[in-house]
């Protein structure tokens, strides 16, 4: 049982009265609203202190109005300690304004593109792309990086030529559990850990196996594999939720990491649960 109040890095919150997600016509589960009331009520027995919210893929052009939502609960909620925001990335430099707008909220750490759902394989290394991901570091933002693992290969390149930004992966990078495939997974992962500026999610991997079905043995040789490559510095918990009520109720990925990891130290479990999320979004 991991008997300290956790730091979630990966939540969606969604509000339907003020926001489109027309990703949510194929997944009416989640499409609704769903708070921090929500999390806090369903993570018992356990306690989450603090939350990084992540961007929910609002239709266009609402992101920005997302990010300025979240800065208002954060003002009101003091768990809300995070917002990585939203940002059409593949606009280039004509962005600017928008990144500059969002720095200026107390509560972007960051700001994220989904990849993963790009049918040009090379949109990570489009000039524009890149140009917007290297204006960055000039407002301290991080970068998520939401890929499934076939896209590993060209993500790695993004990064290589994006020295001074800070990225985290999110998902572990959505490997093929359901199928039981390791490589070229696991190979690129370990190739991702050598890149000193990226930091790992350990989140979203109910959701890529079985979602009725899965077992924790199933889980743990892609857990080992992120832990082994990335080290328990550069690794950090995300509940995904409320995506991984696809998969199960939200102690329960918690409880497969806790078996996991149960012959670490304590403080490599805080560093886990709590400690590296603080420290990547700048929390404290």
């Amino acid at each position: 049982m991991i008997d300290f109040p956790i730091v979630d890095t990966h939540v969606h919150l969604l509000d339907t009265k003020k926001f489109k997600y027309s990703w949510a016509a194929g997944a009416p589960k989640l499409g609704r609203d769903w708070s921090a009331d929500d999390l806090t009520a369903l993570a018992r027995p356990y306690t989450i202190e603090s939350l990084v919210f992540v961007e929910v893929d609002v239709d266009m052009p609402q992101y920005l109005d997302e990010a300025e939502w979240v800065q208002s609960m954060s003002e009101k909620d003091t768990r809300i300690k995070g917002c990585v925001a939203c940002l059409p990335m593949e606009r280039g430099a004509a962005l600017e304004p928008e990144m500059e707008r969002l720095s200026k909220l107390d509560v972007v750490r960051g700001v994220r593109r989904l990849i993963q759902n790009q049918p040009d394989p090379d949109f990570v290394l489009k000039p524009d792309f890149l140009s917007a991901i290297k204006l960055l570091p000039k407002y301290n933002l991080s970068f998520d990086i939401c890929i499934f693992h076939h896209q590993l290969p060209n993500t790695l390149e993004l990064v290589r030529r994006c020295p001074d930004v800070s990225f985290v992966l999110d998902h572990i990078a959505k490997p093929g559990i359901k199928a039981g495939l390791m490589e070229p997974w696991a190979a690129n992962i370990r190739e991702m850990a050598s890149l000193p500026n990226v930091v790992c999610k350990l989140s979203g991997v109910t959701t890529e196996a079985a979602h009725e079905s899965w077992t924790r043995e199933q889980l743990r040789p892609y857990i080992d594999h992120v832990i082994e490559s990335f080290g328990f510095n550069r690794i950090m918990y995300g509940g995904d939720w409320p995506v991984s009520e696809l998969a199960g109720r939200y102690p329960d990925w918690l409880e497969v990491l806790d078996w996991a990891t149960a012959g670490c130290t304590p403080e490599e479990k805080r560093k886990l649960f709590r400690d590296n999320g603080i420290a990547a979004y700048r929390l404290a």
